[in-house]
């Protein structure tokens, strides 16, 4: 009668995992008061274009950078924002980071609103519509900038413009910390929290891009979800290169450098990093998982046993899903002989790697030894810094950003997510564990994918919707 024992053990199993999965259902959550606040959308998306018409082009070769355009889009925010300008107090930090203060009625407590106004170049030769004019058509602003970041920033100082103009002073102190070289991981944001540390501020709550209120993007949930970075990744560049005695390409070796570099990169995609589950991803699998379908909800309730499946899911689908579970890499990169005909004396290919929770740059650069496993081949380190720790989840600070999210995009759900992406904010972590990734917006897939790439745009009433967020934040500090 063994049978019977397998029978009833099988029965106990399933009866297990259906009650695990009934009893995921979503955390009743009160309704947030709706604070109701005006934006003058046309006023803010004229500001807006102002500010995409200052090409404020990044790059790490300071030779390269057009300066004017950087003192440009600086003088212009007075003329934008008189009322800022008028109480806050507003310093220049490091290279080109701007910091402003606005007094509340206590210094305890801080909050720091965080945006970049450098932006990334553009192909505009491939764009439909010119870059750098600030061209609104058919109720869409078109220009690099308008999502990454120059939105937000327009959105923090158009919320505290229209507080300001109606006598509303803050109940803590309020500080806009904006950088300008945020796209090449430059030196403003670093400058600003060690000025910060040396004047002894602890914010009580930051709030930097990152996540924004998106659909389509986790398993089985049909509903709006708004994700919160509550920490992001990692970042390891790296260069493979292999050498070689060059020579005439008509009576080459039986594996040029090319050659070997290649299925060494072959090698490395065939073996991802294993999966990891993180603070960040635990939270959102419980937040979300409970609105999925039936199959998710059997899945995210019982990773105890599904997580390979899980994990299956992740490798094959790649993208945002499998980034949020491991250290990823993404060869982008290579370089050999500069003749068709001639054997490349040295070539290398350049991986752009993601670290995730307790990986480090120098278990990541060991992993890719193994996996290459060719001593020929020389792994050097070109950049890198580890992941970013983790900000809590429970708290007044928490609770602030979600209510604003709420009272703006009532019908979105509220979750922690890992930011897969760098970012200035990972530098305030010293300084605080309330640090949050929000992009204040409600992006497509196809807006999503406009940054750092073609058309970048936003619809006009989103610009108005950024700024209500604010304000909203604000009026909470």
């Amino acid at each position: 009668m063994w049978w019977l024992l397998i029978l009833a053990v099988l029965i106990i199993f399933v009866a297990i995992l259906l009650i695990r999965t009934a009893k995921f259902r979503p955390v009743a959550e009160h309704p947030a008061q709706v604070i109701p606040v005006t934006v003058d959308q046309d006023k803010a998306v004229e500001n807006l274009r102002e500010m995409i018409r200052c090409k404020t082009v990044s790059n790490s070769n300071p030779d390269l950078i057009d300066e004017a355009e950087f003192e440009r889009f600086r003088e212009l925010l007075p003329h934008l924002y008189p009322n800022v300008h008028r109480v806050c107090q507003r310093e220049r930090i490091g290279l080109n980071g701007l910091l402003y203060h606005w007094k509340g009625k206590s210094p305890e407590n801080p909050t720091i609103l965080m945006a970049h106004y450098d932006v990334v170049p553009a192909n505009e030769e491939d764009w439909e519509k010119p870059a750098f004019e600030g061209f609104l058509e058919d109720g869409i602003l078109w220009g690099r900038g308008t999502l990454d970041t120059k939105g937000t920033l327009c959105g923090v100082l158009e919320g505290a413009e229209n507080l300001i103009s109606q006598d509303f002073t803050p109940q803590n102190d309020i500080y806009f910390a904006f950088s300008g070289d945020e796209e090449v991981n430059g030196s403003s944001a670093p400058s600003i929290v060690a000025e910060l540390e040396k004047r002894g501020i602890q914010p009580a709550l930051i709030v930097d891009e990152g996540g924004a209120v998106v659909e389509g993007v986790f398993p089985g949930v049909t509903q709006p979800c708004a994700l919160i970075g509550i920490a992001e990744k990692g970042l390891l560049n790296v260069e493979l290169s292999m050498k070689s005695r060059g020579g005439h390409a008509s009576s080459p070796p039986p594996h040029t450098p090319v050659g070997v570099l290649a299925k060494a990169v072959v090698e490395i995609e065939n073996k991802p990093f294993p999966s990891q589950l993180t603070k960040p991803a635990t939270e959102m699998f419980d937040t979300l998982g409970r609105h999925s379908s039936f199959l998710f909800r059997l899945i995210f309730s019982n990773l105890w046993c599904f997580r390979p499946v899980l994990d299956s899911i992740c490798r094959k689908s790649g993208g945002e899903l499998n980034a949020l579970m491991r250290t990823t890499c993404a060869f982008t990169m290579m370089q050999g002989s500069k003749a068709p005909n001639v054997l490349p004396p040295l070539a290398t290919v350049t991986a752009n790697l993601r670290l995730i929770g307790d990986e480090t740059t120098d278990s990541a650069m060991e992993y890719l030894r193994k996996a290459a496993n060719n001593p020929d081949i020389t792994i050097n380190k070109v950049y890198g810094m580890n992941p970013s720790i983790y900000s809590e989840t429970e708290g007044e600070a928490w609770e602030r950003v979600k209510n604003a999210i709420s009272q703006t995009w009532p019908e979105a759900l509220i979750s922690p997510y890992l930011m897969v992406a760098c970012s200035d904010s990972r530098h305030y972590c010293r300084i605080s564990n309330h640090v949050y990734r929000f992009s204040a917006m409600a992006l497509s897939k196809e807006e999503r994918a406009a940054i750092h790439g073609n058309n970048e745009r936003i619809p006009v009433e989103k610009i108005a919707t950024t700024a209500a967020f604010y304000m909203r934040l604000i009026k909470r500090s």
